[in-house]
């Protein structure tokens, strides 16, 4: 079933091309819960197969994800913003956490986006809350697509190299997911300490 559904998906991107990448990286990117992995690996092996362009592909990628991200980043700015003022003390959120937020974020939003699209389950969420705190939108885009180019060069070249033996891909995913995090996690801790010296 899963195998059917995996080859289905590379024709499919096959058939709509880089437009086909855009899109689906972009829904990826947005609050809709929707795997990058399985648009970016079967594309990652259609290029080692000769159908399509690595650069091209992390370049829709990319732009599908700021996209997405960036969809997500003026809702929250938009619509978050204005429910939170209006009923986040329903919900024990006071003016003075939303000031704290937009601190944060003024300080720490480069580092937070960053690494927050290298970690799963967060990299679709983390354009909230630098919306509600009205990031820099600039900033957000370089930061936003530092990270998910980052992560869809690896899935792309997971695909390119070994996206025919499907035990090997399982097996390095999770184990590139790991060491991702760890890798997260040791930024974080020199962000941090550095962070500390220069106060």
């Amino acid at each position: 079933m899963i195998e059917h559904l995996a080859h289905q998906l590379v024709e499919w991107i096959f058939h709509l091309g880089y437009p086909g990448i855009f899109l689906l990286m972009a829904i990826e990117s947005s609050f809709i819960p929707f795997p990058s992995e399985v648009v970016l690996i079967p594309a990652g092996y259609l290029a080692y197969q000769g159908e399509m362009n690595l650069f091209l592909i992390l370049l829709f990628a990319v732009l599908g994800s700021l996209a997405g991200a960036y969809l997500n980043y003026f809702i929250a700015l938009h619509l978050g913003r204005r429910f939170i003022l209006r009923y986040g003390k329903y919900f024990f959120i006071s003016e003075a956490t939303l000031a704290r937020l937009d601190a944060f974020f003024q300080d720490h939003g480069h580092i937070s986006t960053f690494t927050g699209r290298l970690i799963p389950g967060i990299r679709q969420l983390i354009s909230i809350p630098a919306g509600v705190a009205k990031m820099n939108p600039g900033e957000f885009g370089v930061y936003t697509a530092l990270g998910a180019g980052i992560w869809s060069l690896v899935l792309i070249l997971l695909g390119y190299f070994i996206g025919k033996e499907q035990e090997l891909l399982h097996h390095y995913l999770k184990e590139i997911t790991a060491l991702t995090l760890f890798m997260v996690s040791l930024l974080l801790l020199w962000y941090y300490r550095a962070q500390k010296r220069k106060r």
